[in-house]
């Protein structure tokens, strides 16, 4: 299956080359369609002209994403830093009411 997300210039610049290779998002219904083996077509903000088709190769799911960052990442700073800039996309109400989910791909 194929699913459609949309996706900042920066992150899928970095998605493209290499350097991103999890997705961070809530648990949301859209995200719980998602399987291992699936495909995400990412198109990039804001005209939505360039895609990027990637394979989901595992799916990482955690109530917060502090608890999911401390799984990934062993340096406190990168956690805080990531924690904080998610609280910029996503409300503490909305992490807590869907949980989160990392999405682990492959181009």
């Amino acid at each position: 299956m194929i699913h459609k997300m949309k996706l900042n210039e920066d992150p899928f610049e970095r998605m493209k080359n290499g350097t991103k290779t999890v997705e961070f998002r809530l648990f949301d219904e859209k995200r719980k369609k998602i399987k291992v083996g699936d495909q995400i077509e990412f198109s990039k903000l804001p005209d939505l002209q360039d895609k990027l088709l990637v394979d989901v190769v595992e799916l990482y799911k955690e109530n917060t994403f502090e608890n999911l960052f401390r799984k990934l990442y062993n340096d406190e700073e990168e956690i805080k830093r990531k924690t904080k800039a998610m609280y910029e996309i996503y409300s503490p109400e909305k992490e807590q009411q869907y949980g989160i989910v990392g999405i682990k791909i492959k181009c």
